[in-house]
């Protein structure tokens, strides 16, 4: 079976809790997207990339091959649909790790592999168990590894084979130069046709109030099942669903081990866990 991952942070690291949480307010800074974008209009089909001094194919020269070639290449055209194996390690631009079965507008649940984008799953499917949910991560282009969570997003691949439900993988590479937001639009390109993004947030103001403000403009509503649930009853619906949980990640030392089986009823007051 699949199981939850769960991070634990001190309540109160609002500083760093927009990092924590893999998001980025900054604006489009000069990278490789950039000068990317600028050989496409002039028409060219390689740029030099800014920071290896590598000539790299652009869009053009992709849409001329006319298919992918199956090498997770940075501006494959194609979705990547070639790449057959492994494709958590090699796509290296917006892609579906699993792709959909259903047509039509969906809800996609921004997920980070840890119990409250689990949770917030289960108060999706309780309210509409016909639901056409996808599942969405965002995981760091170089480290594979999902923020926070401090998982591969291979385990997140396996959570959704477990659940069943599409997956799209979102590489964020900072070499880009991309914000998080451009970054968020070129998958929900992939998507298609999107009708709410969906947060497992439970009480962070400052995090809701810049998802609300940076992505309002995406064309899709806002869900937050979870906003302010009780503990307890989340706690309770979690052991309902019979799924482990385990403790990835830990930023303060009174925060139960990682490897530890996560349990609500171990974890100190004054963390958010």
């Amino acid at each position: 079976g699949a199981a939850a991952s769960g991070g634990a942070t001190a309540s109160g690291a609002g500083a760093s809790a927009l990092a924590a949480a893999g998001l980025d307010a900054s604006e489009s800074s000069d990278g490789w997207q950039a000068v990317h974008d600028a050989a496409v209009r002039a028409g060219k089909r390689k740029y030099t990339d800014p920071a290896t001094g590598y000539s790299v194919m652009t869009t053009l020269a992709h849409e001329r091959r006319g298919k992918c070639c199956g090498s997770g290449c940075r501006h494959c055209a194609f979705g990547h649909e070639n790449v057959r194996e492994d494709r958590t390690s090699r796509i290296s631009r917006p892609a579906w790790l699993r792709p959909p079965t259903r047509e039509g507008p969906k809800s996609v649940l921004f997920w980070s592999g840890g119990k409250d984008s689990f949770l917030a799953l289960r108060r999706l499917l309780a309210d509409n168990p016909d639901a056409n949910i996808v599942l969405l991560t965002t995981f760091d282009a170089a480290e594979r590894m999902v923020a926070h969570q401090e998982v591969h997003v291979s385990a997140i691949l396996r959570q959704a084979e477990h659940l069943e439900l599409p997956l799209l993988g979102c590489p964020l590479d900072r070499a880009s130069g991309a914000s998080y937001v451009e970054a968020l639009n070129a998958a929900l390109e992939v998507v298609g046709p999107v009708e709410a993004l969906v947060f497992g947030d439970l009480h962070l103001e400052h995090i809701r109030s810049w998802r609300e403000e940076a992505l309002s403009g995406l064309g899709a509503r806002l869900e937050f099942p979870l906003w302010g649930a009780n503990y307890a009853e989340l706690a309770a619906d979690l052991r309902a669903s019979r799924v482990p949980c385990e403790i990835t990640a830990a930023t303060v030392d009174a925060a139960p081990r990682v490897g530890a089986t996560f349990d609500a009823d171990a974890v100190p007051a004054e963390l958010d866990a």
